[in-house]
């Protein structure tokens, strides 16, 4: 966990943020340092806009903080995520690091633009003649929806249904997992091995064989 005055810095830093933009901002703050991935919430403000409170996570890019290689981590600025409810949220991640480098912390800020957006839509129906899609990436609200959301995205990136996956599918879906950190999840590996109909050790495999 980072040191008392770092976490007090970011605690009033949340406070502010939150207090300045009003009830529509969330500010959280993840512990990346205790390694404990299924409960990195350690601060959050307005914690109703996505539903989460202290002791919850974790989210795709605490997975990724924790599961990828941390020179290559940086931060994501104003990038659209969603809600289970359907809110879209505008959101910035911020890596907090120690003197070594290596990421303990994130701060994460998430304003709640759904109805900005909404109004938005109906300005583009009057003003565009094209209109871009744009797909925002979820923000669960606890690690069982995050798996689920993981797998779904691992069966899109194939781009068939399990039933008419063979094995080179299933070792790509396999891999898209493993570097998404999916396996950091308690019991991920059960749920995977009965979505995907293999065995323990036909899992274990697969992983090996996306490593090579």
């Amino acid at each position: 966990m980072p040191d008392a005055s770092t976490l007090q810095f970011l605690f009033q830093l949340a406070r502010g943020i939150a207090g300045q933009f009003g009830p529509n901002c969330e500010v959280v703050v993840h512990d990346l340092a205790s390694n404990d991935p299924e409960s990195s919430i350690v601060a959050i403000e307005n914690g109703h806009v996505t539903g989460r409170k202290v002791g919850d996570g974790p989210s795709h890019v605490v997975l990724e903080a924790l599961r990828g290689d941390p020179a290559q981590l940086k931060d994501h600025l104003c990038y659209l995520t969603r809600t289970r409810d359907g809110k879209i949220l505008k959101s910035t991640t911020l890596y907090i690091r120690g003197d070594d480098g290596v990421p303990i912390g994130i701060f994460g800020i998430n304003y709640d633009i759904t109805l900005m957006m909404a109004m938005e839509n109906q300005l583009k129906q009057f003003t565009a003649t094209e209109q871009e899609s744009k797909e925002p990436e979820a923000i669960s609200r606890n690690v069982s929806d995050l798996l689920d959301e993981l797998i779904e995205q691992s069966v899109k990136l194939v781009g068939k249904p399990v039933a008419l996956m063979n094995k080179e599918d299933k070792v790509k879906a396999i891999q898209f997992l493993n570097e998404t950190g999916a396996f950091l999840i308690t019991k991920s590996g059960d749920k995977v091995c009965k979505y995907f109909g293999i065995s323990k050790y036909t899992l274990y495999s697969y992983i090996d064989e996306a490593k090579e």
